[in-house]
């Protein structure tokens, strides 16, 4: 056999291994972290611009205070990976931050360098079912492998558009995603004819879910920061941490989801379809 078979041979082998390699799929493994956590805060125009600012301000501290850091290197890899994501109507999310690890305070003050870049905005209606649809998009897109997936969602009112949020909610849940909520019950920007005098019960019946889920109510906005620190340091300590107990026995108002709803969890959107004259602001 003359060497010239033998070396088509080989070309047609290597041209074979090639076309393999380019063809399969990125092996790399995702980065392990302890939580994988979306942040997702509402922007509607109910919220006012100083009550906007508070929120950013709040999740600035919150991110690099000591309870938080030391919560975030007790973990099992000492890391967590977080995106900060606006919202408001259905199509209205924006990423403010996009995935990034926080293994420490450096890491934490460069989430905070992009939070405070840019002015937050504020959009029309709140669509608690769309912020979780999106937000549940980008675990997808993360490059993280967490422990716990997590979406930590804020707003000051019930679902008004878009999908039944007890509907996403569950179907998030069935993915293995935790949602936890932070329900603004201030009444201290533009209040109207949408708002509910139970929006804590309303995130407990049909928004909140999800293995060790719960909610923190935040009933003046001078209670905000604090609220978001303890979100933080529950979310990523969890139950069975002394951390957890610790928060616990200071400030016992934390909610934990609850098994039967007890809320009519589309009264946002009976809300609106009811209007008149009323502008449409949420």
């Amino acid at each position: 056999m003359s060497a010239f078979p033998r070396a088509g041979h080989l070309l047609s082998g290597a041209a074979a291994l090639v076309l393999m390699l380019v063809q399969a799929p990125d092996s790399r493994a995702a980065d392990p972290v302890d939580v994988e956590l979306v942040l997702a805060v509402d922007v509607s125009l109910s919220m006012s611009p100083a009550e906007l600012e508070i929120q950013r301000r709040g999740y600035v501290a919150a991110l690099t205070h000591d309870t938080v850091l030391q919560a975030i290197a007790d973990g099992a890899y000492g890391k967590i990976a977080v995106t900060y994501v606006e919202w408001a109507g259905t199509t209205w999310q924006h990423i403010i931050v996009p995935w990034t690890v926080i293994a420490n305070r450096a890491d934490a003050e460069r989430v905070v360098d992009q939070l405070s870049a840019h002015a937050p905005n504020s959009a029309r209606r709140t669509s608690i079912s769309g912020a979780l649809q999106f937000s549940s998009d980008l675990f997808a897109e993360s490059g993280f492998q967490g422990v716990k997936r997590v979406i930590d969602i804020s707003g000051d009112g019930p679902n008004n558009q878009g999908a039944p949020v007890d509907i996403i909610r569950d179907e998030l849940v069935r993915q293995g995603i935790t949602i936890n909520g932070l329900p603004l019950m201030t009444r201290g920007g533009f209040t109207s004819v949408y708002d509910v005098n139970y929006l804590d019960r309303y995130y407990t019946d049909c928004v909140i879910g999800g293995p060790g889920a719960f909610m923190i109510p935040v009933n003046e906005w001078t209670q905000f920061p604090e609220a978001i620190r303890r979100k933080l340091v529950l979310e990523l300590a969890g139950p069975a941490s002394p951390q957890w107990a610790a928060e616990e026995a200071a400030h016992p108002s934390v909610v934990l989801a609850q098994d039967k709803p007890a809320t009519d969890c589309q009264v946002g959107e009976k809300m609106w379809r009811d209007r008149s004259w009323m502008f449409d602001t949420r």
